[in-house]
């Protein structure tokens, strides 16, 4: 007994104030705001606020005692006859003592979330988790030690004390620290304002708050309760008829809860915040976004579709999605097959892959702001470069075949290998990197003539915003997706963000003549697959090679996506490229998206405006000095050149390849 007297003694004088025991998270809680201002995730150790049995509903007190520890206002701290009884229970069951029932009073069990006044020191241990699950470690020393513990908080705290450090410590699951955290996770509601069958599910949580998680089992947690409801009737606590109507109608999730969506988004959020106010805050802090969940869904329920439709059953081939404003502010993100999990492999934002020909309209893009236009000739033929220290180099275009001489619009529809490498190198593929990295590719970029096929790695999210760059008229954007992130409590937040556009790029022309280049594309080209019905649509499909990546990049007026489609393991694809499966992924997202929006046309020029004048030969009379064609001004004076071009004229075939031949004699493009 004097043993115990000094143990006891001991602990009541470590015992922190009241204040310091309802909350001692050593880190905090990060919520996130959809666009709307709509819950739709959480990370880190969420907390509601303290709260003591004053405050909350009635119900849940009931309920915590009732399955807890009914003689909880009758003991002092420790129950002898529930600690046999739990030993007995264990031992028929053919466990250990110790093993399974501890027979523990929410006392005692205080005693183990408050770690028996050990404090957590991040330098000890691996991790808070590691500190936490030793402290619920269940040995005969720990079980000894608990006794004088409790009895300590006894003389301490009032028993309503000991219960309010008991509601505000507990983890419930889904990060949910204490019951008022628990009761705005699952319910949307404060626990003043539970109902019986509310409370009694969140009180069957305390036994197995990740197993019992509504998340994480709706139904499971359903029937957790429906035993908790029979226990409160049995103590008294509710009335037939109350747990009658309790049984009839189970708690369920708040449409917050139970959404499950947005994983990907909130996990990129995480990592791209500063570290101190997302991945180890010690704050609560609130995170307005601008996440869609509509648009989510949108983009879920065509990844769902395309693979089970359109994919052999049982393949690994994986599939990510980003959709953004052209400001750069992503709207939804997808980043695997697997859209419910969080702190997966997100490969809309960490997979390196090889671009191919998506990669093609910043070398246009280059050409472009440089003076070309997009009625200009390329020529698409046999094209051999010597590269120093690998020897020489053919590309070849994906059909096998050349077309000659083009203009850069149809090279860019066709999507012609051997006109791309001849105009990267035409504008100098310094240039061309310089335009892609300043629209936002940040990963290294090839050195080689290959740089213009595409042969550089770089991130979905990445091109997606590079291309939002296209659609904006030239400007470089940055992909956000926080637009507001303050402290919990606080009116003023530490950072707001409403934008994501930087410095030009190229010239409003030159994006509006590439924009048109690349709406040929979709209309004409290898993206038809991408088309929609009522809005049009720019874009361009890139494959590697040997098919190990697919890609469809594009845009109407209102947003633009980006959808990859691959095998994480380099696998090549069967008979999948750009223009087929992700083409087709990347409608059914925009086309679920556009249902309601008005349609609008596209930033881009008018060619039938903008085009250069079809150019008319001019050629001499018989012999005798005279015109056959002679312009109104030109009626009289000295005759021009053989050959020289002149205004408009319609012409046929064969007035075309006459054209061209006298295009190249007088150096013309």
């Amino acid at each position: 007994m004097l043993l115990l007297g000094a143990a006891t003694a001991y602990y009541y004088a470590q015992l922190p104030d009241l204040a310091a025991a309802v909350d001692a998270r050593s880190r905090g809680s990060v919520t996130m705001l959809d666009r709307s201002g709509n819950v739709f995730a959480w990370r880190g150790d969420q907390f509601g606020g303290v709260i003591d049995p004053s405050t909350v509903s009635p119900h849940l007190v009931n309920a915590i005692v009732a399955t807890e520890d009914r003689r909880f206002y009758r003991h002092f701290g420790v129950s002898p006859r529930g600690i046999a009884s739990a030993i007995r229970i264990n031992l028929s069951e053919g466990r250990g003592p110790l093993s399974g029932h501890g027979g523990s009073t929410i006392t005692q069990q205080v005693a183990k979330l408050m770690c028996l006044g050990v404090p957590y020191v991040s330098s000890d241990w691996e991790s808070e988790g590691a500190y936490e699950q030793d402290c619920r470690r269940t040995t005969l020393w720990r079980k000894i030690q608990e006794i004088p513990f409790a009895l300590a908080m006894e003389f301490r705290y009032s028993k309503d004390e000991i219960l309010s450090i008991y509601m505000n410590r507990a983890f419930l699951g889904a990060g949910s620290r204490g019951f008022e955290a628990a009761a705005q996770r699952y319910f949307a509601t404060s626990s003043a304002d539970l109902n019986p069958q509310q409370s009694a599910m969140l009180a069957g949580l305390l036994v197995a708050p990740s197993y019992y998680a509504p998340t994480r089992n709706l139904e499971r947690a359903q029937r957790r309760a429906s035993t908790i409801i029979r226990l409160m009737e049995d103590q008294g606590y509710l009335t037939a008829a109350e747990a009658a109507a309790a049984q009839a109608n189970p708690a369920t999730l708040s449409a917050a809860a139970r959404q499950e969506t947005g994983g990907a988004f909130a996990d990129w959020i995480m990592s791209t915040g500063p570290d101190f106010l997302t991945r180890e805050t010690t704050e609560d802090v609130s995170i307005r976004t601008t996440f869609d969940p509509a648009m989510q869904a949108a983009a879920e329920a065509a990844m769902a579709n395309v693979f089970a439709t359109q994919v052999r059953e049982g393949s690994a081939a994986q599939a990510a999605i980003v959709v953004m404003s052209a400001d750069g502010a992503v709207r939804a993100m997808v980043g695997g097959r697997d859209t419910a999990g969080t702190g997966l492999f997100n490969r809309a934002t960490q997979a390196m892959r090889q671009t191919g020909s998506s990669f093609k309209p910043f070398v246009y893009a280059a050409a472009l702001d440089l003076g070309w236009r997009f009625d200009d000739m390329i020529l698409d033929a046999a094209l051999t470069i010597n590269i120093p220290g690998s020897g020489p180099w053919s590309p070849e275009n994906y059909t096998g075949e050349f077309y000659g001489d083009g203009t850069l619009t149809d090279a860019l529809r066709r999507s012609l290998n051997t006109a791309a490498v001849r105009l990267s190198e035409e504008v100098g593929r310094d240039a061309v990197r310089t335009v892609a990295e300043q629209f936002g590719i940040e990963s290294s970029l090839a050195d080689g003539p290959a740089l213009a096929l595409g042969a550089s790695e770089s991130t979905l999210i990445e091109m997606t915003g590079a291309y939002a760059g296209i659609l904006n008229g030239g400007s470089a954007v940055q992909p956000y997706g926080v637009q507001e992130l303050r402290l919990i409590g606080d009116s003023v937040p530490l950072f707001e963000q409403t934008s994501g556009i930087q410095e030009r790029v190229i010239s409003e022309n030159a994006a509006r003549q590439l924009t048109y280049m690349m709406s040929v594309a979709v209309a004409q080209g290898t993206g038809v697959r991408a088309q929609l019905p009522n809005h049009p649509v720019a874009g361009k499909t890139g494959t590697t090679n040997s098919q190990r990546d697919a890609w469809f990049v594009g845009f109407t007026a209102d947003y633009v996506a980006g959808v990859w489609m691959g095998y994480d393991d380099n696998t090549p694809l069967s008979g999948v490229t750009g223009g087929g499966l992700p083409a087709e992924l990347w409608r059914q997202t925009m086309e679920r998206i556009h249902r309601d929006l008005t349609p609008r046309p596209l930033p881009m020029i008018d060619p039938t405006v903008e085009g250069r004048p079809a150019p008319q030969i001019v050629e001499y009379g018989p012999g005798d000095g005279s015109w056959e064609t002679v312009p109104p001004e030109w009626a009289q004076g000295e005759a021009p050149p053989r050959g020289t071009l002149l205004g408009p004229a319609p012409q046929d075939d064969a007035d075309q390849i006459i054209m061209r031949v006298l295009n190249g004699l007088l150096g013309r493009n």
